[in-house]
């Protein structure tokens, strides 16, 4: 346990130190991907081994934010892959070293073909006074630092891996954030998955609607006694767990009064059903607006441990109850 706090606190002490590096540098990478991509170019992103499999990474953090990014393997790209690259596309070179063979030697001839070179290395030109080759060949040069490894026994790069996926996820966002990226978007590109799921509209799940038809049901007048409230409540083609009560000239949300309300009023004892449900009911509960995603019921599910929320218009008329169950069926709550 102590060795993998150590390891931890390792990486996280990596990405402290390299927020402190952040300069003019990265705002410049920034504004050539997103001109790129307001152009209707690609994003290239390349690295070899390790450097690779970040890269894939964040080339797929990228396109999921809006900005169309491919990987290129330095090696397919000397075997026709370098086809996929075209006039006005931005490539993302990594190499930690700044000096791997395959990496430069793409980085160079994608230079020479007016791509523009964003290099992410470890060390820079400031560090060590001299710059290494991908810095050279790079418009925009970003650097990790030299971060140590989380054990300096084992040589495998981890810091240094963190600190570039780090680092490509804050490029990414800068991007999204400069496009004015919104959730939106994201939905469009993440429909399916518990990241779509938290996008969705909250009215997509509403099984209880206000209305008439085989799933509505209708709001109760708050100047009923609970008896009464209940019978009008029946008269519905489908009652939820809750009754919502309404203003009767307004028709505008002012209480919620629920099957747990009713067990405990009944409890009470005799002439329950005779007092005025005003009286009884929850007044101005918690609520989502009809536009609210399902991310906003999630969060009041937590915060305020509610299992039936009313859903309402602008002008507070109720449209439907959300039941905790629809989130616990789309999976993002647990039952």
């Amino acid at each position: 346990m102590a060795y993998a706090r150590r390891v931890l606190q390792a990486e996280a002490g990596a990405l402290t130190a390299m927020a402190d590096r952040i300069d003019e540098s990265f705002v410049e990478g920034v504004s050539l991907i997103v001109e790129g991509a307001q152009a209707g170019r690609s994003l290239i992103v390349t690295g070899v081994g390790k450097s690779g499999d970040v890269g894939r990474k964040i080339s797929s953090t990228f396109a999921s934010l809006g900005v169309a990014s491919h990987f290129v393997h330095p090696t397919d790209a000397a075997h026709g892959d370098l086809g996929r690259v075209q006039a006005g596309d931005v490539c993302l070179a990594i190499s930690f070293s700044g000096e791997t063979e395959e990496v430069v030697a793409l980085a160079s001839s994608l230079s020479d073909d007016g791509v523009p070179i964003i290099s992410v290395t470890g060390c820079s030109a400031r560090d060590s006074g001299k710059p290494s080759t991908l810095e050279q060949l790079a418009r925009v040069a970003l650097t990790i630092g030299s971060p140590d490894e989380a054990d300096s026994e084992i040589p495998a790069p981890t810091s240094s891996a963190t600190a570039t996926i780090a680092l490509g996820d804050a490029l990414a966002l800068a991007c999204c954030r400069r496009v004015s990226f919104t959730s939106s978007d994201f939905l469009k590109r993440h429909p399916g998955g518990s990241l779509g799921g938290l996008l969705r509209p909250v009215t997509h799940l509403l099984r209880h609607r206000v209305g008439e038809g085989g799933d509505g049901f209708t709001p109760v007048p708050d100047d009923l006694t609970v008896g009464k409230a209940l019978e009008a409540a029946e008269t519905g083609s489908r009652r939820p767990g809750a009754l919502l009560l309404v203003d009767r000239a307004s028709g505008a949300l002012t209480g919620i009064f629920t099957d747990a309300d009713l067990r405990r009023l009944v409890r009470t004892g005799e002439g329950a059903l005779d007092k005025p449900i005003a009286d009884v009911m929850t007044r101005s509960p918690a609520t989502l607006a009809e536009t609210a995603l399902v991310r906003d019921a999630v969060n009041m599910v937590h915060a305020r441990h509610v299992d039936e929320i009313p859903v309402v218009d602008a002008d507070l008329r109720p449209v439907g109850i959300l039941d905790v169950q629809d989130l616990v069926t789309l999976r993002v709550v647990q039952g």
